[in-house]
């Protein structure tokens, strides 16, 4: 089975080649982009075109590696030997799985989503080098080696926050995701609206790139920013005329789903004001 565009997400196809590539390699895909390119979706829609149960680590800035092997609650441990409990005299009942080790122990082969790997600590990275080589690691307590029944599809996201070590990046196959074209993009709306109108599709794609390429613009709108914009136009029933800019002020219509913070709204509003003065 190779992955390839779904009914519900439209795959470039350098991006199919990368992660088909990926799986042949049996290395982790590391996928880089704009925020809202579609980079965690991507592993959603590579497990449901592979067959392949998804599991998902969403790494925040305090996520430790050790946390996708497991944990050990010594505390809990503690507190049932002060109770008489008859559990601690199995440390098993106090390891808790994380996510790697879900994914080394599951039945069949899975797709194991990293997301935002960047997020966290610096070191994050490196403390996973050796078990998403190997597909192993040893569990201290017990003096257990985990191995991974079958080797897990990694797909690791990162929104390029900082950079990732020369040996980390070494150890994956990367792909950055490219902000679609006029024609891709359409395509990807076409699957989330497929009754829209070809004239509002057309009037939006221009308004949506005419804003998107406007100089000093400190967050770019991003595909999923487009599509929530969309169904805010068709749930008011606009028409291709009515996402003209007004002169007076330039802000587009429904901004908010597109502009996500102050200073890009003065822009537009700076603009307009250096526009009236020059009438």
């Amino acid at each position: 089975m190779k992955f390839q565009s779904t009914t519900g997400y439209i795959a470039a196809p350098d991006l199919a080649v990368a992660v088909n590539a990926a799986v042949v390699l049996g290395r982790p895909l590391l996928v880089k982009g704009e925020p809202g390119t579609g980079k965690t979706e991507l592993a959603r829609q590579v497990s449901a075109s592979l067959g392949m149960e998804l599991i998902e680590w969403h790494v925040k800035s305090t996520t430790r590696a050790q946390q996708g092997l497991y944990e050990y609650d010594a505390v809990s441990r503690l507190r049932d030997s002060q109770l008489g409990d008859a559990r601690v005299h199995d440390v098993q009942n106090y390891i808790r799985r994380g996510k790697l080790w879900q994914a080394f122990d599951a039945p069949g082969r899975v797709v194991l989503l990293i997301d935002e790997i960047d997020k966290a600590d610096i070191e994050f990275p490196n403390d996973l080098l050796q078990e998403l080589d190997r597909m192993e690691f040893h569990v201290y307590e017990t003096g257990a080696t985990v191995k991974a029944r079958q080797r897990p599809v990694v797909i690791i996201t990162s929104n390029n926050e900082k950079e990732l070590p020369d040996a980390f990046l070494r150890r994956c196959f990367f792909h950055y995701i490219r902000f679609p074209d006029a024609e891709t993009l359409a395509a990807i709306i076409r699957v989330h609206f497929p009754d829209i109108k070809e004239t509002l599709l057309t009037a939006a794609l221009t308004e949506f790139f005419a804003i998107r390429e406007t100089a000093g613009l400190k967050k770019k709108p991003s595909t999923s920013e487009v599509l929530d914009w969309l169904k805010l136009i068709l749930a008011e029933d606009l028409a291709p005329e009515d996402l003209a800019r007004d002169p007076r002020h330039l802000l587009p219509k429904l901004h908010g789903a597109l502009l996500k913070n102050e200073q890009d709204v003065q822009l537009f509003e700076r603009l307009a004001f250096m526009s009236r003065g020059n009438r």
